[in-house]
């Protein structure tokens, strides 16, 4: 389906949406330094910049959560002042964040209705929101606690928060960043019949070909300005890239490698579901070994989470020879003699798992290294500055220093930090969630490009992710995570999307019967030979 065209409305109708001059300092940094941004009534208008580019904070000045230091917005061409999100909510703005704000130990329906002004009853929004998710395809179960659904299942509980609100404009930051292909083309479903209602939407997202899919034009920040508007539907994702980073991201050398000694195996990896929304893990059977990428799709909510916990240690309910880390019995070993055996762990969730929001990123470091630490336990503070801040310069990190609170910095550039970390720590087995969540295509490329060299110095690596092509391009074989059930490994060069999409609903058993009947039938044709 085409993009429905802006100019479907009314021609005399005011922009929808204009800000001129906004900008907004902080004492390392001009977030927004004099921007201007123009949005009709019924267009999807991309914001395009690398990660620290403004964008972020510019949508949080719209949504009334910033102030701006300077400069005019315009709504439906009036001027207006947004003090707080109840005001831009009031006016029909409606947002939904890269970092969800949601009660862990509240309902689904309960964090909804909470984020309502003025709502009606508990029970007429648990009913409205069973409605939504039925007529957008956005599935979820409205009496589930936040705590037991996966990230992308919380992405769905903000879309439906927003939808609620019957929004005039809606921004959505990074919203397909943990969907699959499939609750993607969902998801622009939906957009486009917003679109086509009147509804503007702002949308910000680092995936170019979602941009030109989707979107009406396109605005480009770096370092806080507007640098250009074009119409995306006329560019090539070169042509985008070139305008948001100034180049075109390096192409992956994605060599042959010496496969080694196996580091990580699951044996019958069997765990009753932790609560009653949980995926229990039934007969996980695999192995990573040194010198190889070995990569889970599948989609969110089909015991991802379970299983990197029984992997990292988070859960230690599986019996010791159900995981074995570096030859040894891990199954009950907790994360900590983990890490001594060589593992490192990026998880999904980069504020509160991966990172304390309110500590700087040096003292994040403890978290997972210790080679800071003194005698007694005194920390070295020298040298755990210079760690954090070569980690900052080798992967290229935006942040105020090695003492910049981890809450400071943008989602992109949080997610460069935390994976610095680990890959910094030299691991012979890393585990990592969502590599590139939220993160610009040149930092994205970067991280893959380090992912490999690791594998290239001899590491074991496991990757969970949402997106195909990131798994198609660093993977040397690749798992489907279906109802907690794992798929047999399949070679990347004897994969395809359209196979990995079939597994992903659990339809892999027929083609490993039919495959192990053809292997059967050949070693008897052998055999009366």
């Amino acid at each position: 389906m085409n993009p429905i065209p802006p100019e479907a409305a009314p021609a005399q109708a005011p922009p929808r949406l204009q800000l001129t001059g906004i900008t907004k300092r902080y004492p390392a940094v001009v977030a927004n330094d004099g921007v201007s941004l123009t949005v009709l009534p019924g267009q999807v208008h991309a914001v395009l910049g690398e990660n620290g580019a403004g964008k972020s904070t510019l949508m949080k000045i719209i949504y009334g959560a910033t102030r701006p230091d300077e400069g005019q917005m315009l709504f439906d061409g009036r001027p207006v002042q947004v003090k707080n999100p109840q005001e831009a909510r009031a006016l029909g703005i409606a947002m939904v964040f890269q970092h969800f704000s949601l009660f862990d130990t509240l309902t689904v329906a309960e964090n909804v209705w909470l984020g309502l002004d003025k709502g009606p009853p508990l029970a007429e929004v648990t009913r409205r929101i069973a409605d939504k998710a039925a007529e957008y395809g956005l599935d979820i179960d409205p009496q589930r606690p936040v705590h037991t659904l996966s990230v992308g299942e919380m992405q769905r509980v903000e879309i439906i928060r927003a939808l609620l609100t019957d929004p005039r404009v809606l921004i959505l930051d990074e919203p397909t960043s943990v969907l699959t292909p499939q609750a993607v083309d969902k998801l622009f479903v939906v957009l486009r019949q917003l679109a086509s209602e009147g509804c503007s939407i702002l949308y910000i997202s680092h995936k170019l070909h979602e941009i030109r899919e989707l979107c009406h034009a396109c605005t480009v920040m770096r370092g806080g300005k507007v640098t250009g508007v074009c119409d995306p539907t006329q560019e090539s994702n070169a042509s985008l890239s070139r305008l948001m980073i100034g180049a075109e991201p390096p192409a992956l050398e994605h060599r042959a490698s010496q496969v080694g000694e196996v580091v990580l195996r699951t044996r019958g990896l069997s765990l009753p579901a932790g609560d009653a929304f949980g995926v229990p893990l039934v007969s996980v059977d695999m192995e990573v070994r040194a010198g190889e990428v070995v990569g889970i799709a599948g989609i969110s909510g089909n015991g991802q989470r379970e299983l990197l916990y029984a992997l990292s240690g988070e859960d230690t309910r599986a019996q010791p020879a159900m995981v074995e880390v570096a030859g040894r019995p891990a199954g009950r070993l907790a994360p900590r003699q983990r890490r001594a055996l060589g593992l490192h762990f990026v998880p999904e969730e980069r504020l509160g798992r991966g990172a304390v929001p309110t500590m700087g990123l040096a003292h994040n470091l403890l978290l997972t290294r210790g080679n800071a630490l003194g005698a007694g336990g005194w920390l070295r503070m020298r040298r755990l500055q210079a760690q954090a801040q070569g980690i900052i310069q080798r992967f290229g990190v935006k942040a105020g220093g090695p003492d910049a609170p981890a809450k400071s910095l943008s989602g992109g550039n949080l997610q460069k930090f935390i994976v610095g970390r680990e890959i910094d720590a030299s691991p012979k087995l890393l585990i990592v969630s969502q590599p590139t969540w939220g993160v610009d295509v040149g930092a994205a490329a970067q991280i893959r490009g380090e992912i490999l060299k690791l594998r290239d110095a001899g590491c074991a690596v496991l990757v969970v992710s949402e997106e195909l092509d990131e798994l198609f391009e660093i993977c040397d074989r690749l798992h489907v995570l279906a109802k907690g059930r794992l798929s047999p490994s399949v070679p990347r060069a004897e994969a395809s999307v359209e196979r990995i999409g079939e597994w992903m609903s659990g339809l892999w058993h027929a083609e490993v019967q039919e495959h192990l009947a053809r292997q059967a039938a050949g070693e008897g044709s052998h055999a009366q030979a």
